[in-house]
């Protein structure tokens, strides 16, 4: 019991220390995810379309670039961890309801049929506080030949989640 005690003050007073000096940890993943196909990679390209009714869109990839697509179900008060990406990220929510954070703590809540592009630069993350099972697809676009798609961070100093 004793043994207990002191490790749980110990574990308490190096969370107030780190705390105190600035220091954070990288949060693991507490989602399932399934990767749909490895990502698969396209050479160099350009391509500006305009549509009669004056939509437009412009893509380019100097060196060309990799393309995957993952499935993540996120259960009841599960998270994707702080990370960010190598590359921009089309995120939709499938089913249920996400809270998407970015490191200023700000929150975006997104449901069903709703989406939105991460640039990858900054650190996130995506956490189900619905109550319910929630699940996300994930489309990235990262360098040629890559196969990392998330690439863990630490806890923002700025943000206590």
């Amino acid at each position: 019991m004793k043994a207990n005690h002191t490790l749980r003050r110990l574990l308490v007073g190096t969370a107030v220390s780190a705390a105190i000096c600035g220091l954070v940890w990288a949060t693991p993943s507490t989602a399932n995810s399934v990767i749909v196909g490895p990502p698969t990679t396209y050479d160099g390209f350009k391509v500006k379309r305009d549509a009669p009714d004056g939509w437009s869109v412009k893509i380019e990839a100097k060196d060309g670039l990799a393309v995957a697509t993952q499935m993540i179900t996120f259960e009841k008060d599960t998270q994707s961890g702080w990370h960010r990406h190598p590359g921009p990220v089309f995120i939709s929510v499938k089913q249920g309801t996400m809270t998407f954070y970015e490191e200023d703590c700000s929150a975006r809540v997104l449901s069903a049929g709703q989406g939105f592009l991460d640039v990858g630069e900054h650190a996130h993350l995506a956490r189900n506080e619905s109550g319910a099972t929630a699940i996300t697809i994930v489309t990235y676009f990262i360098p040629p030949n890559t196969t990392t798609l998330r690439l863990d961070a630490d806890r923002p100093a700025t943000c206590f989640l």
